[in-house]
């Protein structure tokens, strides 16, 4: 393949702002944020099922609560009912009114141990309400951290998407100076190699880092200016400057 030079030299200029764009497309898959963020919504999601759970059993013990009161309040009535049956003296037989305190006593007895009841039940949802708060706040608090990272990330990925844009541009404006079948040859071994061309630098290629033999180097410098040239190395297209040491 025949190129002009100076076409051939606008090769290390598209390398260079596609090395550029690779470098950019890295920075944006490998922003810290990402992983920053990733993290912070594994946290929030076992935080919220977390404050759900802890939502639930205070929920069912405020309906437990509700209850053991209901409960109290029943056997609470039944010993005042039988109180006044007692003080108002319509009962006379005296088994009648044996059996009339036994029951009044059983039923203090057992008021006093729904009383108990009503107790533990208490401390339980007060400590289940407790740990609903203390949830949702480290809930609300992770939500804000990662909105904060949200928004680093948002505006490291503009920046970037930006610098990407004028890569972009300028390596429209390089290619347009580059001849089809030479650009073509390029994009092909960019495809394959990760770069297309390489500079020649004091006898060595700079896409492998290999150095030429002095045979390879003689072969080079007998070639037409205009012939593209090949790495026999790494196969990318090897691009003649003052700098080559031929």
């Amino acid at each position: 393949m025949k190129a002009a030079p100076e076409a051939q030299k606008r090769l290390l200029d598209l390398a260079e702002l596609d090395s550029a764009a690779d470098r950019l497309a890295h920075r944006r898959r490998t922003l810290p944020e990402l992983a920053e963020i990733e993290e912070q919504s594994k946290r929030y999601a076992k935080l919220a099922t977390e404050v759900i759970e802890a939502e639930t059993e205070a929920s069912d013990l405020a309906r437990e609560q509700t209850k053991a009161e209901s409960d109290v309040d029943t056997v609470r009535a039944r010993a005042d009912r039988d109180q006044k049956r007692l003080d108002s003296g319509a009962v006379t037989s005296p088994k009648d009114l044996a059996g009339l305190q036994s029951e009044i006593a059983s039923l203090q007895r057992r008021q006093g141990d729904l009383e108990e009841v009503v107790l533990e039940i208490m401390e339980r949802r007060e400590a289940a309400d407790s740990k609903v708060t203390d949830l949702r706040a480290q809930r609300d608090e992770l939500a804000a951290t990662r909105a904060a990272a949200e928004d680093r990330r948002d505006a490291a990925l503009a920046e970037i998407d930006k610098e990407a844009a004028e890569v972009r541009s300028r390596r429209g404006a390089v290619s347009a100076d580059i001849p089809a079948d030479l650009l073509a040859l390029y994009e092909k071994l960019r495809d394959q190699y990760g770069v297309g061309a390489a500079m020649l630098h004091g006898g060595r290629c700079q896409g492998c880092k290999v150095a030429l033999s002095i045979a390879e180097m003689n072969r080079i410098k007998a070639a037409p200016h205009d012939e593209v040239l090949r790495c026999d190395e790494c196969r990318r297209i090897l691009v003649r400057t003052p700098e080559s040491g031929l």
